[in-house]
This record gives structure tokens, C-alpha cells and sequence, in this order.
């Protein structure tokens, strides 16, 4: 049974890193003592090291251990024998390589499909969905693939922006970019807002949060999710 938080951010205006999500993840980890933490997606270039504290220190809040995944010697044993993971955000293209690179993304799947807990933000919450294609991130490195965890039967657009009415900026929008991506691709697309999550128990996906979501599906309009919506085949439909 799958048990996986999918947040939009790490971290919203005016808290710290985690902090608005904490009262969830203390439920959510209930039964866990020590965190894997992936930190291949390595915001702003940040070594691991620092990466892995930054999670370590938030964790502490609530009790729980975090070690890195490069902390082991064996990447792959690590995820088998995880008792939760989470995954950070930063760049969604060097997540998916190393992933493929450390051979670890097929584990990944394995553990998280038969119920370990998995908490993915910002890029960590990009790879829940079929591919990472609807990333905002600028493409680094080239992974081996696309295709991602398929937690999900839809992509993410994690830290989704609306238009600005009063900007002067004429360049693309979200909404242009996912229009562009429906071109060429038939997957549905969720615009996931800051401060916003997915709860997945099973094959159960219900918005969380306080704010809605915007669902693209190709060659319809785009629609509003409001909180507390559960995503249904029917939904996406």
C-alpha cells in the first residue's frame, strides 16, 4: 500500500525549511525512527553533506533521524532497507541522473509500491508523476530518461504560478508551457501551488493544503481543484 506526501515546496514564504508541513510529516512518520534522505537534486549546487543537514536539523524538530544516501556504501541496499524516504528539491534533471546513474530509481519504485513512506518535494515530487517533463528547472545534465516513479497516473508542476494581470513581463506562463507540452504528450498535468500536497494511501490521491490546484488535460479547458479534492480517473478524465 502506498503511502506518499507529494508537496509543491520545501519551504513557503515566512517559515522555515519544512516547517508548514511538520504537524503533517509527525503523523505521516508516526512509525518511523531514521529518514533516508536523497539529496541528488542538490538546490543551488549545495554539496550533500549540506543538503543532508539541512534536512537532519529539520527532522530533529519531530524526532527523527536522517542519514543520506551517500552516506552508504551501497545506494541501493540502502533504499531496500529504508524505513522512510524523502527526497528534496533543486534540480529535477541531476535528481533523475543520479537516480538512473546510482542505479537506484527501479528500488525506489519497488519499496515505495509495496508502502515504505515517501515524502517528495519540490523535484523530489516531480519524479511521483509518469515523467518529469513538466519540471521548471533548466536542463543541466541529461538524464537517461524521462520517465519517472509513476506514483501517480498524472505529471507535476510543482511551485505552479498563475498569470500576474499587472506584470509587464511577456514571457510564457505556466499554463503556455503545459499548453506546449499537450502538443506532443497525452499525460494530465496538475499545477501544484506553494503550501499545496498530494496524500497517496494506495491507489487514493486527495489535495491537501490550503489553497486549489489547476488540472491541464490535453484539448480541454483547464480546471480547478479545491482542496480536499480527490483525484479520481474520472478527474482526470
Amino acid at each position: 500500500m502506498k503511502r506518499i506526501i507529494i508537496a509543491s515546496t520545501s519551504t513557503v514564504h515566512g517559515s522555515g525549511y519544512l516547517e508548514y508541513l511538520l504537524p503533517e510529516l509527525i503523523s505521516f512518520f508516526c512509525n518511523v525512527e531514521k529518514i533516508l534522505f536523497i539529496p541528488y537534486a542538490r538546490p543551488s549546487g549545495i554539496s550533500y553533506d549540506t543538503y543532508t543537514e539541512k534536512a537532519r536539523e529539520a527532522f530533529g524538530k519531530i524526532d527523527k533521524e536522517v542519514k543520506g544516501i551517500h552516506e552508504y556504501d551501497n545506494p541501493k541496499e540502502a533504499v531496500s532497507n529504508a524505513e522512510a524516504i524523502f527526497t528534496g528539491g533543486g534540480n529535477t534533471f541531476e535528481l533523475v541522473n543520479q537516480l538512473y546513474k546510482n542505479d537506484v530509481i527501479d528500488s525506489l519504485r519497488k519499496v515505495v509500491e509495496a508502502g515504505t513512506p515517501y515524502l517528495g518535494t519540490s523535484a523530489g515530487s516531480n519524479i511521483c508523476g509518469i515523467t518529469m517533463m513538466n519540471t521548471n528547472d533548466m536542463p543541466i545534465v541529461y538524464p537517461p530518461s524521462f520517465d519517472t516513479m509513476g506514483f501517480i497516473p498524472f505529471n507535476i508542476n510543482a511551485h505552479y504560478l498563475d498569470p500576474d494581470p499587472s506584470s509587464k513581463h511577456m514571457g510564457e506562463t505556466r499554463e503556455t508551457r503545459i499548453k506546449e507540452f499537450h502538443v506532443f504528450n497525452e499525460s494530465p498535468v496538475l499545477g501544484l501551488r506553494e503550501g499545496s500536497w498530494l496524500e497517496v494511501f494506495n491507489n487514493e490521491i486527495k489535495l491537501k493544503g490550503g489553497l486549489s490546484a489547476r488540472l491541464f488535460r490535453r484539448d480541454k479547458e483547464a480546471i480547478e481543484l479545491v482542496t480536499e479534492t480527490e483525484i479520481t480517473k474520472e478527474t482526470l478524465s
